[in-house]
């Protein structure tokens, strides 16, 4: 199996697995509604979804991390099946909330199972047939892969919707065959070595796994930073995507259901956009920290923007803008995590940075859905909007302290130059000891946008020191 083929199956696995969840996403408000939940009620669902994922990152990342990754991805894809079809049957008899809330406890375990797994079945992969390039431009591909099969699969669904709008529910748990047999049959665990999971042993496994997150995540200061970001910019994301539809048909003042089909597509669409920035931003400038600030601020404003203005016209494309700087977050952050992380510990380290999203998706759900029946939706929006902000020091201080990391790192380098030479290293110019082993094979060194911080030489471990 060699590069192309795992970059191909890779993003083969996020196109089906995209366009199965999309089916439903410019929807799943609408249906919700249609058999008699109120927007309170559809937020505590979802929120359900969301506890659901905090209380099982770790477990199911032990899964991954020990069983492997695509184990855990064909966990996730039946998971997922299980709880679509469950949606469809309570949809079917009228349940109230408490059963809808089950079935999303059951959909927020199969996410659980994804999340990490795949992103760490494709880096370790790579790194052992001897992958040469970046990592941040194949996130941004996979981003652009989700951004076109979210657009042909929320407008699709948007026109199912007028047909039934239990129709896109049926539609995605059909694409969901051929998602699980594209794991089946294309995955292999390359450059990972499992270990058995015993039902005895699996208390300690989750242990173990938990001190390498924090040793590996929480005590690594760009980390810790970056994953406090992620729970303040979940307070508004996941509840800003299911409330747009009720929000958007509201000030277009019609319940056209496929209008919220096109307008995911066109979310999707922004996204591929934001995707196609990273390149140029990261030829442009290096520093991820500078970027990730960039775009939170423009997303804060864009939405503020949109919970006052009140207008169709304008608080859709201001939504875009929020989404085209999601688009350029996500790979970014992506690389700059996976930068900082160990391969053993790989996957259960990204569920944890999801484990702080999914914080704040839930808090965002619960407080914003209560704003939204207590006061209105777009003064939900507003509170939302303005909670990003808080990602901003935060992400400075991951940006300082990666800063910090290369400034010893550069020193460090030098005081080796002086070791091996018995000469202090030329100013400006590569330490002499260093040269030699960075010459070798490296995973991250192909220049293709300019993050140098990805290029660690093989003869390093994950956390750059000598193997």
């Amino acid at each position: 199996m060699d590069a192309r083929r795992i970059i191909r199956t890779y993003l083969g696995i996020g196109a089906t697995t995209t366009l199965a969840q999309s089916l439903i996403w410019g929807v799943n408000t609408l249906f919700l509604l249609d058999v008699g939940l109120d927007i309170f009620e559809i937020m505590v669902v979802n929120a359900a979804f969301t506890v659901s994922q905090m209380f099982f990152e770790v477990p199911t990342g032990v899964v991954a991390d020990t069983l492997g990754r695509r184990a855990s991805y064909l966990l996730s894809v039946a998971i997922i099946l299980l709880s679509t079809l469950l949606y469809v049957w309570f949809g079917s008899i009228g349940a109230g909330p408490v059963p809808f809330a089950v079935a999303s406890v059951v959909l927020g375990i199969g996410f659980t199972f994804y999340t990490g797994a795949v992103d760490a079945w494709m880096v370790d992969a790579l790194g052992a047939v001897g992958y040469e390039g970046k990592l941040d431009p194949i996130f941004a591909r996979y981003g652009m892969t989700f951004g076109v099969f979210m657009l042909v699969g929320t407008v699709s669904g948007g026109f199912l919707g007028q047909i039934g709008l239990w129709v896109p529910y049926l539609a995605r748990a059909a694409v969901l065959v051929p998602a699980f047999l594209l794991g089946l049959l294309l995955m292999r665990d390359l450059g990972f070595r499992g270990r058995p999971l015993r039902l005895a042993t699996f208390g300690g496994e989750t242990r173990r796994i938990a001190r390498a997150g924090i040793t590996f995540g929480l005590r690594d200061r760009v980390v810790r930073f970056v994953m406090f970001a992620s729970l303040v910019q979940g307070i508004f994301l996941m509840y800003g995507f299911y409330s747009w539809q009720r929000y958007f048909l509201d000030l277009l003042d019609r319940d056209l259901v496929w209008v919220t089909g096109v307008i995911a597509g066109l979310v999707g669409l922004t996204q591929i956009a934001g995707n196609a920035l990273v390149g140029p931003l990261g030829r442009r400038t290096g520093d991820r920290g500078a970027i990730l600030m960039v775009v939170v601020a423009a997303s804060t404003v864009a939405v503020v923007g949109a919970a006052l203005i009140q207008e169709f016209w304008a608080a859709v494309p201001l939504y875009l803008v929020s989404a085209l700087a999601w688009g350029v977050y996500v790979p970014v952050k992506q690389a700059w995590i996976n930068d900082h992380i160990p391969s053993s510990e790989r996957a259960t380290i990204i569920s944890l940075d999801a484990l702080f999203g999914d914080a704040g998706n839930t808090a965002g759900q619960l407080g914003l859905g209560y704003i939204s029946t207590a006061v209105s939706i777009p003064a939900a929006w507003l509170v939302g909007g303005l909670a990003q902000a808080l990602g901003l020091p935060l992400l400075g201080a991951a940006r300082r302290a990666q800063a910090t990391g290369d400034a010893l790192e550069r020193e460090a380098g030098e005081r080796g130059a002086t070791a091996v030479t018995g000469e202090p290293a030329l100013p400006g110019g590569p330490a002499t000891g260093a040269a030699t082993v960075a010459a070798g094979p490296t995973l991250g060194c192909v220049c293709e946008t300019g993050f140098e911080s990805c290029c660690a030489p093989a003869d390093l471990d994950d956390r750059g020191r000598a193997a």
